[in-house]
């Protein structure tokens, strides 16, 4: 066996970096091969996963988040069985909303003074699946388990990682830049699986953060004392290969990453889902407090029609907006 050979294969990506309200989310999986020369790909998990919608009745969609989600019962319950199925194959007891949240690295997840700032998150649902049938939830997780045993193949890790607003705007006002913030939350995550899986060796995909080809020096500056050998940048994707004693991660910055790599694709799904979860929390918070008021998924447009509407019936509900309201 190839010493160098790596044996997890990870992916982040992340959901809602543009909306006004709502939190930003990011989602993560790594998979162990026991053939470390081997693929990771779709067609080694044919038997359950399939990267096109129209087979969701028999597999799970892992895909970039907006193939696989639709705002309709199915496309929610499309997103809710892939979520949760891989998320039970990485040992994760997900059965309620605060327990998705509990998936995040320590450095990232949620405090309690966090969650007290964001009174909606209270409104999280208290037991999952919400939009998936249970016995479904439960076929398609036999599926998977036989699948990934059959090829050889494990979930090492899966989560996803909820920044609330005021969270991310006390961030914006630290970095004063945005893209700097995405990079100090999205790096956190890269070294919490380099600490886990960088002995095995790590093989991480990362879509690219911004219009950045070069991210020798974050690397460096992220975990000390390594060595950090760039293999290849370009305007498309960058490739190094990052070590120090007793760990190695190979790590490309790549755009698409979601149509290109089954961890990132299941990342996205993963982040869409925390999203989406919080945001019907704070839409429940909300509608309960002022019915008049229309949901809104936190998008610019909506989302300043959504204010409009409150100042207008509810003006009080926004007497704080600091954890409201994203400053960038």
């Amino acid at each position: 066996m190839d010493p160098l050979a790596f044996a997890v294969h990870g992916g982040i990506d992340e959901a809602g970096y543009g909306p006004m309200l709502g939190p930003l989310t990011f989602g993560f999986s790594a998979f162990r091969l026991e053939d470390r020369a081997g693929t990771l790909d779709w067609a080694r998990l044919g038997g359950a996963v399939s990267e096109h919608p129209k087979d969701d009745a028999v597999r799970l969609i892992v895909a970039d988040s907006k193939k696989v989600f639709t705002r309709n019962p199915r496309g929610s319950r499309r997103l809710e069985l892939t979520a949760l199925s891989f998320l039970r194959a990485a040992g994760a007891s997900v059965t309620d909303g605060h327990a998705l949240l509990a998936t995040a690295p320590p450095a990232v997840a949620p405090t309690e003074a966090d969650l007290a700032a964001h009174p909606w998150y209270a409104a999280l649902p208290g037991e999952l699946p919400v939009h998936a049938d249970r016995a479904a939830l439960d076929d398609h997780r036999d599926r998977l388990e036989s699948t990934l045993e059959a090829s050889a193949t494990g979930v090492a890790a899966a989560g996803a990682v909820v920044i609330p607003a005021g969270k991310l705007n006390a961030s914006f006002a630290a970095t004063g830049n945005k893209g700097a913030s995405l990079w100090a939350f999205h790096s956190e995550i890269l070294l919490d699986l380099f600490e886990r899986f960088g002995p095995e060796g790590l093989h991480m995909t990362v879509d690219r953060l911004g219009g950045r080809a070069r991210y020798g020096p974050l690397l460096s500056s992220l975990i000390p004392f390594s060595t950090v050998r760039v293999l290849h940048e370009s305007r498309i994707e960058s490739h190094y290969l990052v070590t120090t004693p007793g760990r190695r991660m190979k790590i490309r910055f790549i755009q698409k990453g979601d149509t290109l790599s089954l961890p990132v694709a299941l990342g996205s799904c993963l982040a869409k889902y925390a999203r989406e979860m919080v945001m019907d929390a704070f839409n429940e918070h909300f509608c309960a407090a002022c019915p008049d008021v229309k949901p809104t998924a936190g998008y610019v447009t909506d989302a300043r029609r959504w204010l409009v509407d409150l100042e207008a019936k509810a003006p009080s509900l926004l007497r704080s907006t600091e954890s409201l309201i994203r400053t960038r």
